[in-house]
């Protein structure tokens, strides 16, 4: 058995941001009612808004289950391994990915285009948050493989790897 240093936490930096950026979204949706606020609906973008977020929750979704199902990262994190397949291979972080995917959608579907300013701040404090935390982590115990893993596959954005 490997000492428990040699592990990276089951759960890491993941609750504070699902948590901060969960309810940052829905004080947003509860905010865009407001009368000062309500001037960031545009009818006109109301149809064309919900149809993109619907289809982001929809992605999100399926990226959590490809990551936390499908791809079982649980059991790489168990067993000391470094993944880098399945929803791996496409993001480094799916779960957080899906995350802020998912709240993009939310906001979207809320219609009031003020608070799609938010992934962006979502996004820079997921880069912050996984810089600090989890990249120094895997740095620390996979060495040049993670550091290779990283110049292939992007940190929040899914993509195809670069090869």
């Amino acid at each position: 058995m490997k000492n428990r240093k040699d592990h990276l936490p089951i759960y890491g930096p993941g609750p504070v941001f699902g948590v901060v950026v969960i309810a940052l979204t829905v004080a947003a949706m509860f905010c865009g009612n407001l009368p000062p606020l309500r001037f960031g609906y545009i009818t006109i973008l109301r149809i064309p808004l919900i149809a993109v977020g619907i289809i982001l929750i929809l992605f999100a979704i399926f990226l959590w289950v490809y990551a936390v199902i499908i791809t079982k990262i649980d059991d790489g994190i168990r067993h000391n391994h470094l993944v880098t397949t399945g929803a791996y291979a496409l993001v480094r972080n799916p779960i957080y990915s899906a995350i802020l995917i998912l709240c993009t959608g939310v906001l979207m579907i809320g219609g009031n285009v003020l608070f799609l300013i938010l992934p962006f701040l979502y996004r820079a404090f997921l880069t912050i948050l996984l810089k600090q935390t989890e990249e120094k982590w895997l740095r620390e115990l996979y060495g040049e493989a993670y550091v290779e893993y990283c110049r292939m596959v992007n940190r929040c954005i899914p993509w195809f790897p670069k090869r």
